[in-house]
């Protein structure tokens, strides 16, 4: 029995050598199809997606960028809560500021004035010392960008109980997915908004504090081993020409979605890493290429400063 064969029976069939379908699944994997559209799930960052409506399979290199961008964002939020925290007690050591008073009366509102004027101080002293921290007070809104099976959101609900997340997709085929993958994660569907359109197309004027995208971007004509051309979606898989179609939209109208002290990460073919990091750069913002676990180009990591406009 090949390994491939061994996982399925394991994972799906529960190890009954003889159970129904097994043989029938032995031969999609034998015509070359691949192992995750059989047992019908992939794992991703301890969730388990599920493939339903046969989006792009997600691969290790983005699961590496994804915990890394994850990794990030905990980290900002924790930097914030703590300095917020260390803030506070100070005050309350100096016995600042003094007792609500419920907000009657000329007191009361100055007591309000009060509290606001500490919580921008906290926010002030946090953004000196974590410049390029993802600093909200509000919850921080998250976009998965050409979500496909939704992974990237959905490992964001997981891991940023203080996070809205946002997933965008073209193909309707896949939201039905995507809320399956929600729910059999038990994850917050309360915190989810998936939205079917063409990149930002479907989100009106907002705006977000991190964009993690895998768009298209394999060029035109490069050939693809069997298991993926055969049986992946190539509108996935392929942009036109250069493979940088959508990563120049993409690039194009980042500066006006991407929030002040937000940023985007974006997979991205490594033959084209430096263009498509060029492409992030001549929009004005702060682009670099980050690596994966195999030391490859991999993702375009995009900031946008506190200081600019949109």
């Amino acid at each position: 029995m090949m390994r491939d064969e061994e996982w399925l029976l394991k994972e799906k069939y529960d190890g009954e050598l003889g159970a129904p379908g097994f043989a029938a699944d032995c031969a999609r994997l034998e015509a070359g199809e691949p192992l995750a559209y059989v047992i019908g799930w992939q794992p991703f960052l301890g969730l388990q997606i599920w493939l339903d409506s046969k989006p792009l399979i997600p691969r290790p290199e983005t699961e590496y960028w994804v915990e890394k961008l994850l990794e990030k964002v905990e980290r900002s939020e924790s930097e914030y809560a703590e300095t917020s925290a260390a803030e506070r007690s100070r005050e309350s050591a100096s016995g600042w500021p003094p007792e609500d008073t419920g907000g009657a009366g000329m007191v009361g509102r100055s007591d309000g004035r009060r509290a606001e004027r500490g919580r921008a101080r906290r926010h002030a002293e946090a953004l000196t010392r974590f410049p390029h921290a993802l600093i909200r007070e509000a919850p921080i809104r998250f976009l998965d960008l050409c979500a496909g099976s939704g992974a990237i959101g959905c490992v964001a609900l997981a891991w940023l109980p203080n996070a809205r997340v946002y997933f965008g997709e073209l193909d309707p085929a896949h939201e039905t997915t995507i809320r399956k993958n929600i729910r059999e994660n038990g994850l917050d569907g309360s915190r989810a908004d998936v939205r079917i359109g063409d990149l930002f197309a479907p989100f009106g004027a907002l705006t977000f504090d991190v964009i993690a995208a895998n768009p298209p971007y394999i060029p035109a004509g490069r050939a693809l081993d069997a298991s993926v051309a055969e049986h992946e979606p190539h509108a996935a898989l392929f942009a036109v020409n250069d493979g940088l179609a959508l990563i120049r939209r993409i690039a194009s109208e980042l500066p006006h979605r991407l929030n002040p002290g937000g940023v985007a990460y974006v997979e991205c073919d490594s033959a084209h890493a430096e263009r498509a990091r060029a492409l992030f750069a001549a929009s004005g913002m702060r682009a670099q290429i980050m690596h994966d676990q195999y030391d490859v180009p991999r993702v375009i990591v995009v900031r946008r400063e506190r200081n600019e406009n949109a």
